[in-house]
């Protein structure tokens, strides 16, 4: 079957089963790497894309529900930003808190504070920690994440 949706705000079709995975669908087809598979359950959020304005494990999605949608992933992130020569000022705060380590979760962490800071987040830590629940992170402690989080929304970033 074909599938027809927008991919960081251009037009995507793919031929695909129904029920094969969004997370396969960019990686494979779409040749968006940014988006990495972690557990592969839904319980990581290293996956983690904005659809429709909210934040989905892409390896929990069959493409059969992206037909028609709005899809969001890292690598379109900082598209705006990108025309003047920069990144997202989420991307940037990630690298000057030190917020980003190993790599798995980045992606992930960064499209749920995409999706939080655009739905009118605050930089109140505790609200922060509520919305990156879903993505889990090895290696920072999730001090620095929630740091770079809470300086964006605050416009220090």
């Amino acid at each position: 079957m074909s599938f027809r949706f927008l991919v960081n705000g251009a037009p995507a079709e793919v031929d695909a089963p129904g029920m094969r995975r969004l997370l396969d669908v960019l990686r494979e087809d779409l040749g968006l790497t940014g988006t990495k598979e972690g557990c592969g359950e839904g319980e990581c959020g290293a996956c983690s894309v904005i659809l429709d304005g909210q934040v989905v494990d892409a390896c929990l999605v069959p493409i059969c529900q992206v037909d028609g949608h709005i899809v969001r992933t890292v690598e379109g992130l900082s598209l705006a930003a990108r025309e003047r020569g920069a990144l997202d000022t989420l991307q940037e705060a990630f690298l000057e808190r030190g917020a980003a380590q190993c790599g798995i979760c980045t992606p992930g962490m960064l499209m749920a504070a995409r999706a939080y800071l655009d739905a009118g987040g605050s930089a109140d830590e505790d609200t922060i920690r509520e919305a990156i629940a879903g993505n889990l992170c090895r290696c920072t402690g999730y001090t620095k994440i929630v740091d770079a989080i809470a300086a964006t929304a605050s416009g220090e970033a």
